[in-house]
């Protein structure tokens, strides 16, 4: 399968993801997006921030008391660990969610539980990590 084909079918097909893109785990490619979603590039080297970041000497996540920007939106981090990073502005939000060679980026619309887009997205992230990505 393609990378477009995971856009367009694993995560938008579902109907809990309304715009989404793939990046390499360095975040210096984008391997596919859903058309007019971009993900500038300090945007994602944010994101790669905050799977790197160690936290304060209470374990504190700078992206966990500042949120993080997608698609030049700011998100409330409502979830930072070592893979899923979770974040909300109003109803709607984000799931990102990190493999081995891959960075997932999906948004949500306020129509949609969080539940269900997070299922959706470690599915295909737990599914990607089994084929060596």
């Amino acid at each position: 399968m393609s990378w477009q084909a995971y856009v367009d079918t694993s995560l938008i097909g579902t109907g809990t993801v309304d715009k989404a893109a793939i990046f390499n785990s360095e975040g210096t490619s984008v391997w596919a997006s859903s058309p007019g979603f971009t993900v500038a590039p300090e945007e994602i080297k944010a994101i790669i921030a905050a799977y790197t970041d160690k936290g304060d000497k209470d374990g504190v996540k700078a992206v966990q008391s500042t949120g993080f920007h997608v698609h030049n939106e700011r998100f409330v981090t409502t979830k930072c660990e070592d893979r899923s990073l979770y974040g909300r502005k109003g109803k709607e939000g984000v799931v990102i969610v990190k493999t081995n060679q891959a960075i997932i980026v999906a948004h949500y619309p306020d129509t949609v539980q969080i539940g269900q887009i997070a299922n959706t997205v470690e599915q295909l992230a737990d599914y990607l990590v089994s084929v060596g990505y």
